[in-house]
């Protein structure tokens, strides 16, 4: 019958018998009966209530530990359950796609009003899917709080489900799970030290592969290193007079940035000549063991103050209008403070003043080519060369044609890439010699510390497996957080990274 806006259900439950749910043993003998009130899931918007009448049978078996039960219906009810099956499942669906604040405001609109801690509690009690045999296996990291707390996601790389999320990147967890069941054929992974010993430890015939996106991605920042090495060659030469030296020397970074790195850096290496080890320094500095690693790879110091970006002004938004003001003659500071705000301008008056003072009485540089950035000739670099335009090819040759370092360095980079897209695998050991005789800071260093995992980039540059489904799910987690706010227990973070699809 309706009620107002209200749907009600009146039922019974028809049978003779009831099932034991402590001794699964049928029963005929009723004890009582009484009413349950149950919430299903609405109808036309409207909400639905079920008057269900159940029975309490005595159980016959003397050896169970239940005296009495109560019958269930198979997909309406479970024990001490208000809700409805079809409504829990709903529930929960929304608990898995939307997490706790976002999943109640959508139930209530769909008019299924209930709590976000609910929510959370339906996701949790959820039972993990089964893991069956794994033949390629992808294993990656992923922050669940960057800088202090990691994970360890494991996909099944042939049907791009993730299997299993682990607490660390350490070496441990993996080993535990590894051991556990029968080991993969192949193990897709990055080249972090942890997972390789893991692989070794649990699953000594799996084939490791290295992952091809990082590899790329490892040579480019070793590219960079070498352009900056060479960022005198990037501009067009000056004329000097016959008593000046022909090549520019580049300046000193400065500044309290170039400060800190510089202090940082001999710290790091005066720990490191005392025999102390990466993760022993990040756990006495305070810092995350990539940056520590960061900082010990580098010889010196000025190489991590490469690439760094000017921070973005309240001034970035208005600078078209105010060049144009001062291209009219009005470099008056304080005309320009008053004409500004009405557009939306909210910063101080001594920051929009250090902005007009680069104009005073200087000329006008917008129209003047910027010189070719480190990123933007690295990026020439690590690109296709049909995938460049025509004014880029030509600044590039140019380029090349100035520098035989960066000549030779494009010859090395062209040749993993061939290597890595068409998987000639066996050509790595020849590269690596040439990378090592060319000398180039950056691309050498990262050419001899391939020989350390020598197996697994090779079977990387041979082998039609790589990381790829691990990287898509590692954005996907990410995804995950973020609708979390950034801060999720662990657990109810594992759940909804194995069941949220």
């Amino acid at each position: 019958m309706q009620s107002g806006a209200e749907v009600v259900l009146t039922a019974a439950v028809r049978g003779d018998k009831g099932t034991c749910p402590a001794c699964s043993k049928s029963s005929s003998r009723v004890h009582s009966r009484y009413g349950r009130t149950l919430t299903d899931a609405p109808v036309a918007g409207r909400p639905v209530r079920i008057s269900l009448k159940v029975r309490r049978f005595f159980c016959t078996n003397p050896d169970c530990r239940s005296r009495t039960f109560v019958e269930q219906v198979d997909g309406l009810t479970r024990r001490w359950s208000r809700a409805s099956e079809g409504l829990r499942r709903m529930l929960t669906a929304i608990g898995l796609a939307l997490a706790g604040r976002a999943g109640a405001r959508l139930a209530a609109t769909l008019g299924m009003p209930t709590g976000r801690d609910r929510l959370l509690r339906l996701v949790r009690a959820l039972p993990d899917p089964p893991v069956g045999d794994i033949t390629v296996l992808g294993v990656d990291d992923f922050a669940i709080k960057r800088g202090h707390h990691y994970g360890t996601v494991l996909i099944d790389c042939e049907k791009h489900e993730v299997v299993d999320v682990l607490v660390g990147r350490d070496a441990e967890p993996l080993t535990a799970w590894l051991q556990g069941r029968r080991g993969p054929a192949v193990i897709c992974r990055d080249r972090a030290s942890a997972y390789a010993e893991a692989a070794r430890t649990a699953a000594p015939e799996a084939v490791q592969v290295a992952d091809r996106f990082n590899l790329w991605k490892n040579l480019a920042a070793a590219v960079e290193k070498t352009v900056a090495r060479h960022k005198s060659c990037l501009d067009e030469p000056i004329d000097t007079t016959p008593g000046e030296p022909a090549e520019a020397v580049a300046p000193e970074p400065a500044g309290a940035m170039a400060e800190r790195r510089r202090a940082h850096h001999a710290v790091v290496h005066e720990l490191l000549a005392q025999g102390a080890g990466f993760r022993q320094i990040a756990r006495h500095l305070g810092w995350s063991h990539r940056t520590v690693s960061q900082y010990a790879h580098a010889a010196t110091w000025q190489e991590l103050v490469v690439g760094q970006k000017p921070r973005p002004s309240l001034v970035d938004p208005f600078e078209p209008y105010l060049l144009r003001r001062i291209r009219e003659g009005r470099v008056k500071v304080s005309t320009l403070y008053r004409e500004i705000p009405a557009q939306g301008f909210t910063g101080s008056y001594p920051m929009l003043r250090k902005f007009i003072e680069q104009y005073r009485g200087k000329p006008d540089l917008t129209t003047t080519p910027r010189p070719r950035s480190v990123r933007q000739v690295t990026g020439w670099i690590c690109r296709h060369p049909d995938n460049l335009v025509d004014r880029d090819t030509e600044l590039f040759r140019q380029i090349l044609d100035r520098c035989p370092e960066l000549r030779s360095a494009v010859e090395l980079v062209r040749s993993f890439a061939d290597m890595m897209t068409h998987l000639h695998g066996e050509r790595l050991t020849a590269w690596i010699t040439a990378a090592e005789q060319a000398a180039l800071p950056g691309i050498s260093r990262f050419a001899t510390g391939l020989t350390a995992d020598l197996a697994a980039v090779t079977a990387g540059l041979s082998l039609p497996f790589s990381s790829g489904p691990v990287e898509g799910n590692v954005n996907r987690i990410k995804m995950v957080k973020r609708q979390m706010y950034g801060e999720p227990g662990f657990d109810l973070l594992r759940k909804r990274i194995l069941l949220a699809s």
